[in-house]
């Protein structure tokens, strides 16, 4: 019997309209660069003042260095007995020298040479022990052993006395003579830590896949390895000029290292030595020139190393 009810119609949901703005979604800024080692590095370095007072003091060792007419107008060759060891007075800051050179003039014109010997010095070894030093570390087996082997009887001699036994017998001594001298004894430094390195960075994934695209191994070397692996070389170069300028100062003391008609701070500290103590500025003006130049290095190269070493950056 039919039904008189009529049939029920299907009910459906309708789901009720949000009126609630939606939450922002976190999206990537695309235009975010990573930060690369040496933008860290630059970060770190400029929040941190002794950089800034170092980097200042070189720079105006360099501008003395090559501009010496801009500081003073006088001549440090000049010389009169008649102002042997005489004290400052108008026109001379910083008095005479018993041999009657204007101090002042000679602490200026002195920058010069014992910041060339330290800079070429610096150049020399860092080329020297970055190739050496890649292409044991890259290549390994006995082209590492005969490089390690040299290194370690090169490591046995200290680079000074080295540099004395040497420059005692070398004829010509002029900068470059000194800063090859040093170079040859100095160069295991360098290339012992560029080898570490790049023993490192050769088990990175882009040596591996440069390797799988057929890209030859000394390529790789030259376009990756190298240039991931020079962090710590520019950190040992940088502290590794101010002692250069040291050895430059200590041979010419000596009277091994510049010749004497050079203006050298070290041959005007041993110059100054028998006067010591009737007349001690002679010896205070130069060696304050030399500790201030060294020590500004120094500082540089620390805030260097802080900026580009590993852990620093991983709790940065």
């Amino acid at each position: 019997m039919p039904s008189n009810t009529e049939p029920r119609s299907a009910t459906h949901y309708v789901a009720p309209i949000e009126e609630t703005p939606l939450l922002a979604v976190d999206q990537v800024n695309e235009d975010e660069k990573t930060r690369s080692l040496w933008t860290d590095a630059w970060e770190s370095m400029r929040r941190r003042p002794t950089f800034w007072i170092s980097s200042v003091l070189i720079l105006l060792i360099i501008v003395v260095a090559i501009a010496p007419g801009l500081f003073t107008h006088l001549d440090p060759r000049a010389a009169n007995l008649d102002d042997s060891n005489e004290g400052p007075r108008a026109g001379h800051l910083l008095g005479f020298t018993r041999q009657g050179y204007d101090v002042y003039a000679r602490v200026i014109w002195g920058a010069q040479n014992s910041l060339i010997v330290g800079l070429l010095a610096t150049v020399l070894v860092t080329i020297v022990g970055v190739v050496i030093g890649a292409l044991a570390g890259f290549y390994g087996g006995w082209l590492d052993t005969i490089v390690s082997r040299i290194g370690d009887v090169f490591f046995s001699i200290p680079t000074v006395l080295g540099a004395i036994v040497i420059m005692s017998v070398v004829p010509a001594r002029n900068a470059v003579t000194v800063s090859l001298v040093l170079a040859v004894f100095a160069w295991p430094q360098i290339a012992r830590i560029m080898r570490g390195a790049v023993l490192s960075a050769k088990q990175a994934d882009y040596v591996t896949a440069s390797a799988a695209l057929g890209v030859s191994r000394f390529t790789t070397l030259v376009r990756h390895v190298i240039p991931n692996s020079l962090a710590p070389v520019i950190v040992v170069a940088t502290v590794s000029l101010g002692t250069f300028i040291v050895a430059e100062a200590t041979l010419s003391f000596l009277g091994i290292g510049l010749p004497p008609s050079a203006l050298s701070w070290g041959l005007d500290i041993g110059a100054a030595q028998s006067s010591i103590r009737t007349s001690p500025s002679t010896i205070f003006w130069p060696s304050a020139a030399l500790s201030i130049t060294v020590l500004a290095f120094l500082l540089l190269g620390d805030v260097v190393r802080d900026a580009l070493d590993p852990k620093a950056r991983a709790r940065r």
